[in-house]
C-alpha cells in the first residue's frame, strides 16, 4: 500500500518522515568510523563535541532516540522509588512507554502542563517536607517546544523561572528537547538560552532535523560518563556509529533552516483558519498545525478521502495535527490545505 502514495504525497503525519539528504547520504558513505562502545569513532566524537558546544554542556552522549535519550537521562538522575515532576501532556509520561517506571521504578509526579509548562504552585505541591508517607521529588522534567500543546515554543523568561524555582527547591532539571532548535528559532535565541541552565538536556537529530536516526544527551562530564553505563544497561551501545552520526553534523551545522518549517506551518494555519476551520492559537507557534473537528466528522473517512488525493496525516479525535518538515514545500502546504478544506465541505 506505501508504494501506491510514497512518490507523490504530501506527508504531514510528522517530522520524523524526513529523508537524508543527498549531503547526508554522501558524509555517511565516507564517514570515518571506529568502535564507539571503546570511545573510539571519530564521527560520533566530532557530533558529541558539536553538540556540548551548541547546547553550552560539558559533554555529551549519541543515543539511538529521543525515547532513550529521555529514559537514560532519567535512569542517570535517579534512584528507585524516587519523583520524577513532569507534566500530564508531556511525552515522557504519554509517548514513552511508561519507561521511567517499568525500566527504571520511577514514580511520575503529574502537573498540570495546559500551556505548555507546569505552574509554579503545581510543581511546589510536590516539594513537600521529608515524609516517609511521600515520594521524595528529585528531578524536575520540561519540555520544549510542547508537542502536545501544539507544538507551543516556550519563551526563555518562562523556561528559566521555573528552572529558578526547581533549582530553590533542590530539584534537578531535565530538557525533553526533542524540538529545542525549533524553540531557539522561533524566539530569535541560541539553544543555549535554554539548554546550559539545566542539569540535561535530551534532543533528537531525526525530526525536523532530518537525519535518519539518532538522539544527544548533553549535560555535566561526570553525568555523562554515568550515562553511558544506562546507555550500555539499556542496549544502547553503539559500534561504528559513525556512518549515522555523520549525518547528525551536517543536521546541527544547518539547525537555522528549520525557520522555513515554521513559515510553511504558517502558510497551512492561515488558509485553514480563513476556510473556516477550527485552528487551535497557540502563543510562539513553530512547525505543528492543529484543528479541531466537529462531532459530526468521521476522522477516519477524513484522513482516508485526502490520503485517496495525496495527502497524510495521523486520524487523531477531536484534534488533528499536522506537521511541517523540509520534504515538503510551500506549494505542498497551500495543496494540503485545499484538499482539506474540500474534503470538509
Amino acid at each position: 500500500m506505501k508504494g501506491e502514495y510514497m512518490m507523490s504525497t504530501i506527508d504531514l503525519r510528522s517530522d520524523t518522515v524526513t529523508k537524508p539528504t543527498d549531503e547526508m547520504r554522501k558524509a555517511m558513505a565516507e564517514a570515518k568510523v571506529g568502535d564507539d562502545v571503546y570511545g573510539e569513532d571519530p564521527t560520533v566524537i566530532e557530533l558529541e563535541q558539536l553538540a556540548a558546544e551548541i547546547t553550552g554542556h560539558e559533554a555529551a552522549l549519541f543515543v539511538c532516540s529521543g525515547t532513550m535519550g529521555n529514559l537514560v537521562s532519567l535512569l542517570t538522575h535517579c534512584n528507585r522509588g524516587e519523583g520524577v515532576v513532569l507534566g500530564f501532556k508531556s511525552h515522557i509520561y504519554n509517548n514513552e512507554g511508561g519507561g521511567l517506571s517499568a525500566l527504571g521504578g520511577l514514580v511520575p509526579l503529574c502537573v498540570n502542563d495546559d500551556q505548555g509548562i507546569p505552574d509554579h504552585n503545581e510543581i511546589l505541591s510536590y516539594c513537600r517536607d521529608e515524609n516517609v508517607h511521600y515520594t521524595p521529588a528529585k528531578l524536575l522534567c520540561l519540555e520544549n517546544t510542547h508537542n502536545a500543546c501544539g507544538g507551543i515554543a516556550i519563551s526563555p523568561d518562562r523556561f528559566s523561572s521555573v528552572v529558578d524555582l526547581a533549582r530553590s527547591k533542590g530539584l534537578l532539571v531535565h530538557l525533553d528537547g526533542a524540538r529545542i532548535f525549533n524553540a531557539a528559532i522561533a524566539w530569535g535565541v541560541e539553544p543555549k538560552t535554554y539548554t546550559e541552565i539545566v542539569d540535561s538536556v535530551q534532543f533528537c537529530l531525526s525530526k525536523g532535523l532530518g537525519a535518519p536516526i539518532g538522539s544527544l544527551i548533553c549535560g555535566k562530564r561526570d553525568y555523562i560518563n554515568r550515562a553511558k553505563h544506562w546507555r550500555k544497561r539499556v542496549g544502547g551501545g553503539l559500534r561504528q556509529a559513525g556512518v549515522i552520526a555523520a549525518a547528525g553534523l551536517i543536521a546541527l551545522n544547518n539547525y537555522a533552516d528549520l525557520k522555513y518549517d515554521h513559515e510553511k506551518a504558517k502558510v497551512l494555519k492561515d488558509i485553514l483558519k480563513n476556510g473556516g476551520v477550527k485552528v487551535v492559537d497557540v502563543f510562539k507557534p513553530t512547525n505543528m498545525v492543529y484543528f479541531d473537528l466537529n462531532d459530526d466528522v468521521d476522522v477516519i473517512q477524513l484522513a482516508n478521502s485526502c490520503k485517496r488525493r495525496g495527502l497524510l496525516f495521523n486520524p487523531t479525535f477531536p484534534r488533528v495535527r499536522l506537521v511541517t518538515h523540509r520534504d515538503v514545500t510551500f506549494e505542498d502546504v497551500e495543496m494540503a490545505a485545499k484538499i482539506i478544506l474540500e474534503e470538509l465541505s
